[in-house]
């Protein structure tokens, strides 16, 4: 019986060739990528189906935006065709310059300023891309889910509103992907955290430290009387009519939808030290195997995922 070889340069992808549905989303062969001097070859073994990669496959975008949309992801298809905004795996092999990295090390990663790639066995970073060590305590699902992207983009926003101890902050959307490591990062500041989401994810919002949380289907946090010292719109859902109604007179408004500094590494770094330290983690509703990755985005389309949802590849899963 005659094996069949395995063709070593290539690898497996979820690629799209047009927008649309979630079947759109195709399991091809393409090539590997070969890592440059600079860079590390990645061993992918978690991704996510984060909103974004959701928007950029349907081409959903806010109104006014399409233009500058159609020229960042394309006009007839897409221009970068493999989606996965973050990732965690293990480095395969190095370029001759990469002094900072090696062989075997396990590592998370933000690939939002590399084309993104998330959704491939391998993706090549450069050595001063967004990438530390993967926390010794999370598996690679862990890492992979939101990490290198909501909890970053939470830990910058609560910084940019300067949180203090002993401020009131509302977090509305408290149970997505931002939203819990915001709830998680703003106790950890010492504010009293308030967090708003639906009826079912009352106990998990709860659970990551919230002081009080509060069913958006039964209660307008508007119209309690309770003023913060920080609203943090965790889902962009918030009018503009309505966003200082809830504000103390020296108040901050945030939205996930405002713009925000670029990516540094040390904010990864130091959210990968308060998870060592026992004082974050990630939330994860649901994972799929790559191979139901169509199945993943429908999900996600619904619009109620809790957390994060964690695509996975082949690998023996160590922490």
């Amino acid at each position: 019986m005659v094996k069949k070889m395995e063709n070593k340069s290539k690898m497996k992808a979820i690629v799209y060739e047009e927008f649309g549905p979630p079947e759109v989303l195709q399991l091809k062969e393409v090539e590997k990528p070969i890592p440059k001097d600079n860079e590390v070859l990645v061993k992918v073994y978690a991704t996510t189906v984060h909103r974004g990669d959701s928007r950029m496959r349907s081409f959903t975008v806010p109104r006014g935006m399409g233009l500058l949309a159609h020229m960042a992801l394309g006009f007839k298809k897409p221009k970068k065709p493999i989606l996965g905004m973050e990732l965690a795996g293990e480095i395969e092999s190095i370029g001759k310059d990469v002094k900072l990295f090696k062989k075997g090390d396990q590592v998370f990663v933000s690939t939002f300023g590399l084309g993104f790639g998330g959704y491939a066995e391998y993706k090549c970073v450069p050595e001063d891309g967004i990438m530390a060590l993967k926390p010794v305590n999370m598996t690679y699902e862990e890492a992979a889910a939101g990490l290198s992207t909501g909890a970053v983009m939470a830990l910058k926003f609560l910084k940019k509103g300067n949180i203090q101890s002993g401020q009131k902050i509302l977090i509305y959307g408290a149970s997505g992907s931002v939203g819990t490591f915001a709830v998680q990062l703003a106790k950890y500041f010492g504010a009293v955290v308030t967090g708003v989401c639906s009826t079912s994810n009352l106990e998990l919002v709860k659970s990551l430290g919230a002081d009080k949380v509060i069913d958006y289907t039964k209660e307008d946090f508007i119209k309690s009387g309770e003023l913060y010292d920080i609203i943090f719109d965790a889902v962009g859902k918030i009018s503009k009519s309505n966003r200082k109604k809830a504000l103390t007179p020296k108040g901050t408004f945030m939205s996930v939808h405002d713009r925000i500094g670029g990516e540094k590494i040390e904010n990864l770094i130091y959210l990968k030290e308060l998870v060592e330290a026992g004082k974050l983690k990630s939330v994860i509703d649901k994972t799929f195997p790559m191979e139901q990755i169509i199945e993943a985005h429908r999900y996600v389309d619904k619009g109620h995922k809790k957390g994060n949802v964690v695509i996975t590849l082949e690998h023996n899963n160590k922490l």
